[in-house]
């Protein structure tokens, strides 16, 4: 995902046009689901994404979800959620959650905008870039413990690590 340019038009958008801004210019494919909801689908290195953003303004809130099939057996599924509570442990921003019923894993974040605040561009660009990157950083841990049979612990060592400062 590319910086957005400073667009002073976007500044008091809706908060779902600055999402289809954003897809635009990344080249994503997404519909417009409604005036308050988006959902495109984002390729990452190790799969496809389905993201979903909408907003409500009685609860003055965008919410994402970024929504990807994992499946997991039956017999895999606690020590995934074991995986899942320390994976969050290490997210600032968001939480994962799986849905069991649709053999998906989810990440879920949602940007509070009290008191008639609108968004920046560069905060939704930020919400998204945080649930791929999130998605991206712990699937092949999630992967390991669902289908290649590791505790948690040990998958979570290879979830790959936040980068810091410039090479």
């Amino acid at each position: 995902m590319d910086p957005i340019e400073h667009d002073p038009l976007l500044e008091d958008a809706h908060p779902i046009d600055i999402v289809e801004s954003l897809a635009e210019d990344n080249a994503w494919e997404f519909d417009r689901v409604g005036d308050n909801q988006i959902a495109m689908t984002v390729a990452g290195a190790w799969r496809s994404y389905a993201l979903s953003l909408a907003w409500s303004g009685g609860e003055e809130m965008l919410r994402l979800i970024c929504v990807f099939d994992l499946d997991p057996p039956a017999d895999r599924e606690a020590e995934l959620l074991r995986l899942v509570d320390l994976a969050n442990d290490r997210i600032w921003g968001g939480a994962f959650t799986l849905w069991r019923e649709k053999g998906q894993m989810v990440f879920r974040y949602g940007l509070v905008l009290a008191g008639g605040a609108r968004p920046l561009p560069a905060q939704v660009e930020r919400m998204m870039q945080t649930a791929l990157l999130a998605c991206e950083r712990f699937y092949p841990a999630f992967q390991l413990v669902a289908w290649g049979g590791q505790a948690a612990g040990d998958a979570l060592g290879i979830a790959i690590a936040e980068a810091y400062g410039r090479a």
